[in-house]
């Protein structure tokens, strides 16, 4: 049975998401200790919760440990199956966290998995819907992954509500991955709010477009508001495209949040998404580590990612425990950083 140490790196979620996906697909056992040891509050959270009972679904596992709060947790896969399915977080929790881990085993199931997820769709310390659909999923496709989403609702902190529907279709071989230098030839980007003025998600797309805009930078954005919504929230995703293709490897993005004025959360966007975009790799420091496992599955890969983190530290960790694939990593935490799998 494969060990996991759950403080190792950053010691978050991702361990616990990376090793249950990556036992549901090679079908090795695995048990891990410590679980977000390194968090305010350790152990499990419902967004975790779901995550693994969801995978253990997809695997038939047999799954040790699974309570609120739990640090320890058993993962025993069986048969590999895909299907329909229904998860509900009942909190913010992220709903694009769950839907990354549930993805990576997903693409190997024989009919696909179709699924609708409730939480949160824009809270903090997790990827948008809006991010994982323009950047993460143009990504996964030049690999030979296909997966469409619709958002129904949008979720923000603190009721959630949000509703997520995905169809990830099923992949014999993925293609390996060679992403270096950084090519952009406009940034576009969604700013949004639910259930407040429309001036507030102008106010975000104007503070960004002017900060893009100064630093020699073609921009386009949408304006999408709406009230369908439990709780209020805003935000605004950026990404980089290159004419004439589908393919984006940089995103950034900014959350409102009461007491904090609309062009602040544009100018964090627009300076975050600068900030890649001035260190010439292909890669952003969030698909840097997202990307983790599927260049294992694929292999013969290499990327450049912006910001060398300790989740992407931590995902390889998790990663050769299960594929008995070896990273090489060339950088520094914090640097540009060539990773590479044979």
């Amino acid at each position: 049975m494969i060990k996991i140490n759950g403080s190792y790196g950053e010691g978050g979620g991702s361990l616990l998401r990376v090793s249950t996906a990556l036992s549901s697909l090679s079908g090795k056992a695995f048990t891990i200790h410590n679980i977000r040891s390194n968090r305010p509050k350790p152990g499990l959270m419902p967004q975790h919760l779901k995550a693994a009972i969801t995978l253990g679904k997809i695997s038939n596992a047999r799954i040790e440990g699974l309570e609120l709060g739990s640090t320890k947790l058993k993962f025993h896969p069986g048969q590999f199956n895909g299907g329909k399915l229904v998860v509900d977080v009942k909190t913010a929790g992220s709903i694009t966290l769950i839907l990354q881990a549930i993805t990576i085993p997903s693409i190997f199931t024989a009919q696909g998995v179709e699924i609708e997820i409730k939480g949160g769709t824009h809270v903090r310390w997790a990827p948008t819907v809006e991010y994982m659909e323009k950047v993460t999923l143009p990504l996964l496709k030049a690999m030979g992954i296909h997966m469409d989403l619709e958002l129904i609702r949008r979720g923000y902190y603190p009721r959630g509500g949000g509703v997520l529907k995905a169809r990830i279709k099923p992949v014999k071989k993925l293609k390996p991955l060679k992403l270096h230098e950084l090519k952009v030839d406009v940034i576009r980007g969604i700013s949004y709010s639910s259930k407040l003025p429309r001036h507030v998600a102008s106010r975000q797309a104007q503070a960004a477009e002017e900060t893009i805009r100064d630093a020699g930078y073609e921009v386009q954005m949408e304006i999408v508001t709406d009230d369908n919504t439990l709780s209020p929230g805003s935000g605004l995703v950026l990404w980089s495209e290159v004419k004439g293709s589908e393919f984006s490897g940089l995103g950034a993005s900014s959350l409102g949040e009461p007491g904090k004025r609309a062009e602040i959360v544009g100018r964090e966007a627009a300076h975050e998404i600068l900030s890649f975009i001035s260190r010439g790799a292909a890669l952003d420091q969030y698909m840097g580590d997202q990307i983790i496992p599927y260049l294992a599955l694929a292999g013969s890969s290499s990327v450049q990612t912006s910001h060398l983190t300790q989740h992407t530290l931590t995902n390889i960790y998790a990663t050769e425990k299960f594929t008995g694939k070896k990273f090489q990593v060339d950088g520094n935490l914090g640097e540009v950083a060539t990773i590479t799998v044979e």
